[in-house]
């Protein structure tokens, strides 16, 4: 709101209505010359102000994106490790339940032919004793 400059009567008396007109001019003159310069160096500090919180902005973002790159990095590589820890224990696994039903398969076997024999052995005793029974 521009402030119109006025001066009082007694200038105008001692100095004239011309004289005193001009100095009124004069003076809005440079109020309205300072309002200027000032509204225009405003304009330039906060065109410089808005440029360095951009850059500012812009520093972070970046910053972040970075952390959230290596954070990533970080979660990728130890997905990997974990998922190469379990695919290893799962293989050790499979290996150990293999070895366990081959020695199980093996011992089964084993029995079985110990029934068989003690099965056989029986059947050809009990036939021999029938046979002897009924041949006597």
């Amino acid at each position: 709101m521009p402030v119109t400059a006025k001066l009082s009567r007694g200038f105008y008396e001692k100095l004239g209505d011309e004289l005193a007109n001009e100095l009124v001019e004069w003076f809005n003159q440079v109020d309205a010359t300072y309002r200027t310069d000032l509204r225009e160096l405003n304009e330039l500090n906060f065109a410089r102000f808005d440029a360095k919180v951009e850059q500012r902005f812009a520093q972070s973002d970046a910053k972040w994106e970075q952390r959230f790159a290596q954070s990533d990095a970080k979660w990728e590589q130890r997905f990997a490790q974990a998922d190469a820890k379990l695919e290893q224990r799962v293989t050790e696994l499979r290996t150990e339940i293999r070895v366990g039903l081959q020695t199980l398969e093996t011992k089964l076997i084993r029995w079985m032919f110990l029934f068989w024999i003690g099965q056989a052995a029986t059947t050809v005793g009990l036939v021999f004793g029938a046979v002897k029974l009924v041949g006597r």
